[in-house]
């Protein structure tokens, strides 16, 4: 066997953040059969090629089905063909669905919040109509930390998108392999896989807060290189006595 190039190097160790992912948080077992959401962003398309190529392994042993949702009412062109052969590349069903949202109905959500909620509606639908048990999202470690900081400054509360959700009032689980990926890792990968970008050209899209918060986790990271890896360790170190804890309040009556 030949030594390896750099490049299959980078890739292993992104393999192995993905194999560690998913079995630290238990996202698949055995007989799982996973709808990979491929929207054509860099996430998705690397989604498709990290469970493509692991669901060829044994250990475990679990389906992949690999849907498009194209929302009809925002302009942007998709190489659907070109993506179909990124899933049949691992011999991955292909599923294209086209769905549409009336921003008029609900004038108190934004469109974005209602384009997303169509699009995870169909792929809710499309998980139930292939049979399959969980849908995979290609948010990474990034998307989580970033999440983690909008809640508490936003929100008032410590919370973000877990590696595993169960969503028992669908009957699906939810889950990300791309955890502990950073997203410097899937620009990478992107380039070096020569992935084709997609076009569009959404009338609804703006800024959000998530640019400052990118902005500051660069600044902590300059304060402590290690700071996203602490931010990601607090999670699952929470220190109750350390926290403010209300008194509870006396029954009078």
């Amino acid at each position: 066997m030949g030594k390896r190039t750099q490049e299959e190097l980078q890739f292993k160790k992104i393999e192995d953040k993905v194999k560690r992912a998913i079995f630290d948080y238990g996202l698949i077992e055995t007989g799982d059969r996973i709808l990979i959401g491929l929207s054509g962003g860099k996430d998705s398309l690397a989604l498709v090629d990290l469970l493509g190529r692991r669901s060829k392994i044994f250990n475990p042993r679990f389906e992949v089905v690999v849907a498009h949702i194209v929302m009809q009412n925002i302009p942007y062109h998709s190489d659907i063909a070109w993506l179909q052969s990124r899933a049949e590349q691992y011999r991955l069903p292909f599923v294209v669905h086209e769905t549409a949202f009336d921003a008029s109905t609900d004038t108190r959500k934004s469109p974005c919040f209602l384009c997303s909620w169509t699009r995870r509606k169909a792929l809710f639908d499309l998980a139930k109509q292939h049979q399959c048990n969980k849908i995979a999202l290609g948010h990474h470690q990034d998307d989580i930390i970033e999440t983690l900081l909008m809640n508490m400054i936003h929100q008032g509360a410590i919370g973000t998108m877990p590696p595993l959700l169960k969503m028992d009032k669908f009957d699906m689980t939810i889950i990300r392999p791309l955890c502990l990926l950073e997203e410097k890792e899937l620009i990478w990968m992107a380039e070096w896989l020569a992935y084709k970008k997609q076009i569009k050209n959404c009338p609804y899209e703006s800024g959000s807060s998530r640019s400052d918060i990118k902005r500051i986790v660069k600044e902590l990271e300059g304060i402590n290189p290690e700071a996203r890896y602490s931010l990601w360790s607090s999670m699952t170190n929470i220190q109750p006595d350390y926290l403010p804890r209300k008194k509870e309040k006396e029954n009078n009556t």
